[in-house]
């Protein structure tokens, strides 16, 4: 395991100890909506029972520290989806669902990149997977990973 990944575990480890405020080794989904309002968000009782069932992986109706990384790397991910379909929005034809050689021209140039049709075609065709010229949201999330 790289230092990286040591250093990220290590990060869950002493935030999942601080939302485990018995220290019994698991999370309940009260202490959950405890921290998440000690970071300044809100979270209902019923949402924090929501959340650890999702992410409970043994049923027992508490978040181990397995499942508490699951949930807060899957937060990062919908946080990610949500920032990626917002940069989607910018770069497609209004309205189409697709990004077009002319609307990522039109978005390089806003951005001060001058490209002609030609190589926004050829910058579309390397990740699109259908063939059709076009780049839709799940061509375009390829691109960016």
């Amino acid at each position: 395991m790289c230092n990286h990944m040591l250093e990220k575990l290590k990060h869950y480890e002493q935030v999942f100890k601080h939302f485990d405020e018995n220290g019994d080794g698991k999370i309940s989904p009260l202490e959950l909506q405890r921290c998440v309002a000690d970071i300044g968000r809100e979270l209902s009782l019923a949402e924090a029972e929501a959340a650890v069932k999702y992410s409970d992986s043994d049923g027992d109706g508490f978040l181990g520290l397995e499942d508490f990384i699951r949930f807060v790397e899957g937060g990062e991910q919908e946080d990610k989806l949500k920032d990626l379909k917002e940069a989607f929005k910018m770069y497609e034809m209004e309205g189409s669902g697709c990004i077009t050689p002319k609307s990522l021209k039109k978005m390089l140039s806003r951005m001060g990149e001058s490209k002609s049709i030609d190589q926004c075609k050829n910058m579309i065709a390397q990740f699109d997977l259908d063939g059709d010229g076009v780049l839709n949201f799940d061509e375009f999330k390829v691109m960016m990973f």
